[in-house]
This record gives structure tokens, C-alpha cells and sequence, in this order.
């Protein structure tokens, strides 16, 4: 099976600091994920200065700030963001970043980005989504708050992109009775494409369940500390809890094997210890007939298989059998 692409999603958890954004992808490497992601964003190009913050950022957040200022405080420089991507080569992780608007997503192509996660907002913008296609390189489209009819929308722009479809709920975080894990099987056979799970639930139980299901890529967010100020943090990991994903995800990865039906090596010694062999259940004299009353089945598996039982009823014993002696014929 192939590898699970496993996104560590750090998002703006770095709280605008170039410190805190390397430390996070040291967590994410040592985790084990494949890639971590950031998001790229000037926020006079993505929100203007009169919207107002969802209710999740209302209350992770503490303050009255616009949307704009609370955005405006988790920016990094595109410099920084070029570092980021030198300190992810360095640390043998992959570098990723999420576009919010087009300057920024042709400053990451420039930056050599090879692939292009479009975030579940970016779904129904079409400028957008004609820019990505542009680049002609791998896209992973999140579909939180999509219907079918508008994922094919999507699709139908990114014609120049080799496309993976994330199922997503958009909402941090997510309850359990949200999640709707079989539409992620629902846009796989509509679209024929490979799919994944975006995660915004808590805990790690959901990402290795869509692991389970057929997903090829996880995205989760990620935080070095939960009770940091800031829109994400709460509906995150922290990397203990981020390292016990990745290795359960590559637990079920081990265990989904090759799908031939056939004993395991590993259990081929236990054949005769656990199956049984046709035994005496009393004893029997030499020309007695074997029936029902005077034969059972018994372990070890190193007789005649009580798959022959109906054979062995009613032949001759010819010899001496006592209790629990295991029966020959030859």
C-alpha cells in the first residue's frame, strides 16, 4: 500500500513568529509527518477591514479585533516564508504553504512550491482557482462546505492540475456527529480521484478511522501548545499527540497487507496448537466401530482432521484406542 501522505497543518499557529514557525516544523519532522503547512497571506488582499471574526475566533482569541488586525498579527514575510522553506529542506520535511490570495500564490510558485493546497474557502473563487490552474502542478482542493455540484465547478477550472480531493467540515472544532466520514467515499466514486480527510475534530480517532476508509492524504492541525492565544490552537494537536497519529496511521498502513486470503507465516506454528484431530473419547477394543458415543474432537491438530468426521464414523478400530488417543487410519 502506498504511504499515507500525512500534512502537518501549522497554519498561523506560530502566532507571527519566525521562531515559533521553525520550532513547529521541528515538531512536525520529528513527528514523522511528510510535509507541514503553513498559510501565506497578506491580509489587505484577503479580508476587508470591517469583517467580522467567525464565532470560533471570537472565542479563541479573547479580544474585540476585526478580522483584518487579528489576521494582520499572524502574518510572516514572503522572506520569511523563504527561510521556512530552507529550514524544511534542512530538517528533511516537506514545505508547504496555503495561498489566500494571488500575490501570494505567485510568490510560492516562484518559490518553487510543488504542490498547491486549496484551502475549503477558496472553492467558489474563480480568479483563484484560475490562477492555481495556471501553474500546472499538483493541487489537494479541500471541499469543507461544498456540495457535489460545486466540487465539479472546481474541477472543471483546475483542467491543467493532477487534483486530490480533501472531505472537510468547517467548523474548530468539529463534532463527532459532523464529520460525515462516508461523503469522503461519496466524492471518491463521483469523481473518480484520489481523496483524503482534512480534520478539524479533537483528538486523533478520526483521521486514523478515514485512514481506515481509504484516505490517501490527512491534513490536522498542529500547535506546540493548546492554550496559546489564537484562532486554531484549541482544535489542534500538540506534537505528542501529533506523533501518536502518524504512527497509528502507519500501523493500519502495515495492517491492510495484500488482501490474498491465506495463513500468515507468523501463524502457521499455531495451526496444530489450536485446531483439532478426531480422539478416542473412551476406550475402544480392536474391530469395535467408530460412532458418535465413542469418538470426539480434540487439540492437537496432528491427527485426522474432524473435517473427515462423517468418513471415520462407522469404520473399524483395528486396534486398541485408549481415552484421548488419537485416531489412525490408514
Amino acid at each position: 500500500m502506498k504511504r499515507t501522505f500525512i500534512i502537518a497543518e501549522a497554519g498561523v499557529n506560530h502566532n507571527g513568529s519566525f521562531e515559533l514557525a521553525k520550532q513547529l516544523v521541528d515538531k512536525a519532522s520529528e513527528a514523522g509527518c511528510d510535509c507541514i503547512k503553513f498559510q501565506t497571506f497578506k491580509a489587505e488582499n484577503l479580508v476587508n477591514k470591517s469583517a467580522k471574526k467567525a464565532d470560533y475566533q471570537i472565542k479563541n482569541t479573547n479580544n474585540d479585533d476585526s478580522q483584518y488586525k487579528m489576521l494582520k498579527n499572524l502574518e510572516l514575510s514572503y522572506d520569511k516564508f523563504s527561510q521556512l522553506k530552507e529550514y524544511c529542506e534542512l530538517k528533511n520535511i516537506m514545505f508547504l504553504s496555503t495561498p489566500f490570495d494571488l500575490e501570494s500564490a505567485d510568490f510560492l510558485n516562484n518559490l518553487g512550491m510543488t504542490i498547491f493546497k486549496i484551502p475549503s474557502g477558496e472553492i467558489t473563487n474563480l480568479p483563484y482557482l484560475r490562477k492555481i490552474n495556471s501553474f500546472g502542478k499538483k493541487v489537494i482542493l479541500s471541499t469543507g462546505m461544498a456540495n457535489l455540484d460545486e466540487i465539479n465547478d472546481a474541477l472543471n477550472v483546475l483542467k491543467n492540475c493532477d487534483v486530490s480531493l480533501l472531505h472537510c467540515t468547517t467548523e474548530y472544532p468539529c463534532p463527532y456527529d459532523n464529520v460525515n466520514m462516508n461523503a469522503m467515499l461519496t466524492i471518491k466514486n463521483k469523481f473518480n480521484l484520489p481523496v483524503g480527510y482534512s480534520d478539524h475534530t479533537q483528538g486523533i480517532e478520526i483521521p486514523v478511522m478515514a485512514v481506515a476508509m481509504g484516505a490517501k492524504i490527512i491534513e490536522k492541525h498542529f500547535t506546540l501548545n493548546k492554550t496559546m492565544e489564537g484562532p486554531d490552537h484549541k482544535a489542534s494537536l500538540e506534537p505528542n499527540e501529533l506523533k501518536q497519529m502518524v504512527k497509528s496511521i502507519r500501523n493500519i498502513e502495515l495492517a491492510f497487507g495484500n488482501g490474498i486470503k491465506k495463513p500468515q507465516e507468523n501463524e502457521k506454528k499455531n495451526i496444530e496448537i489450536v485446531r483439532k484431530s478426531i480422539v478416542a473419547k473412551c476406550d475402544i477394543k480392536k474391530g469395535e466401530k467408530f460412532t458418535e458415543e465413542n469418538l470426539t474432537v480434540k487439540r492437537p491438530a496432528n491427527g485426522i482432521s474432524p473435517m473427515r468426521w462423517d468418513e471415520i464414523i462407522g469404520k473399524t478400530a483395528l486396534k486398541n484406542y485408549s481415552s484421548d488417543e488419537i485416531i489412525v487410519i490408514p
